[in-house]
């Protein structure tokens, strides 16, 4: 199999994200991320206060993304720093991704994307938010969205296990997750999905296990992020005072880990990213030196390579 299509089209070892992207579009499509000024109810007392505990928005937030400024400036901005790395794009999608981009009133969160969509080379929305943050109301208004318009809802899952929800102060179950992605599926919206691996007190077993229950969720894409202690969060306070409780990924484990993962993912699941990536100066824990996102997508692919595995080489279809 190794010298032949994947069933996604093309000769990577998984369903990339910039593949998919180039079969959509026909093109490079570059996502501008926006800080809309957000809040999430674990955050504002309404199931909980201080958010979750891995949680420093800033430091995954461009430096142009600033709540205090418009949706058209943040976008014009944006454009602009991506023209430095990406010059041939033309295309944008208007990426809503702090905190949770559905948390507010219907109306006010058709003026933010409405702006957005209206600013020259927009062609869609990526909007992250938690399952608990959705209603049919909101779906009804989405599912029309997407008739002209390219969209897709991003739920932040992080684990498929409440215990470990519940540690990590996130606020809602796993059961929440999976109902939320069945019923914005149900309305034919594109349907994207976020797990952390590494959270304290899971086993890689655990983690593994996940591979097929997410497995069987009718996403279209999915994202990945080893856990990173980043400054100013409770897990940062916690990690100080205990980082025996914390068994943080190597970089060589992770890779072993993911491409293990990745071997029993449906294969129709697109991977957006294999890890996640914070300035050094936020973080508090160790780290994989400076190594980009990118450089250890190779890595992952070099890998995959050498042990002649690829995506959904062990999935298994639920009976």
């Amino acid at each position: 199999m190794s010298d032949s299509i994947y069933p996604w089209g093309h000769n990577r070892r998984y369903n990339s994200y910039s593949e998919y992207f180039r079969r959509e579009f026909g093109t490079r499509v570059q996502k501008v991320t926006i800080d809309a000024g957000f809040t999430c109810p674990n955050r504002d007392g309404s199931k909980g206060i201080g958010g979750c505990t891995y949680c420093n928005n800033d430091a995954f937030n461009p430096s142009y993304c600033q709540p205090h400024k418009s949706i058209t400036q943040q976008i014009t901005e944006g454009i602009e720093f991506h023209q430095v790395r990406y010059r041939r794009s033309k295309n944008y999608l208007a990426y809503f991704q702090a905190y949770s981009n559905t948390y507010s009133p219907l109306e006010h969160l058709k003026s933010l994307y409405n702006e957005a969509l209206a600013f020259p080379g927009v062609i869609g929305l990526v909007i992250g938010t938690r399952p608990d943050c959705i209603d049919d109301e909101k779906l009804q208004y989405f599912a029309e969205l997407a008739k002209t318009h390219y969209l897709i809802i991003e739920y932040g899952i992080e684990s498929c296990y409440n215990l470990t929800l519940i540690n990590i102060n996130r606020g809602h179950t796993f059961e929440e997750s999976e109902a939320a992605i069945l019923k914005t599926a149900k309305y034919g919206i594109h349907t994207g999905a976020h797990l952390i691996f590494g959270l304290q007190g899971e086993t890689e077993e655990e983690m593994l296990a996940e591979a097929s229950i997410v497995s069987n969720l009718p996403l279209d894409t999915i994202k990945f992020h080893q856990l990173q202690i980043i400054k100013g969060t409770t897990m940062a306070e916690e990690y100080a005072k205990s980082p025996s409780r914390f068994n943080l990924f190597s970089l060589e484990k992770y890779i072993d880990f993911i491409v293990r993962f990745t071997e029993r993912l449906n294969p129709a699941f697109v991977i957006e990213r294999f890890t996640g990536e914070a300035p050094p100066r936020f973080q508090a824990g160790p780290t994989w030196g400076n190594l980009r996102s990118d450089q250890v997508q190779i890595l992952i692919e070099i890998e995959m390579e050498r042990r002649d595995t690829w995506q959904g080489k062990f999935y298994q279809v639920k009976s």
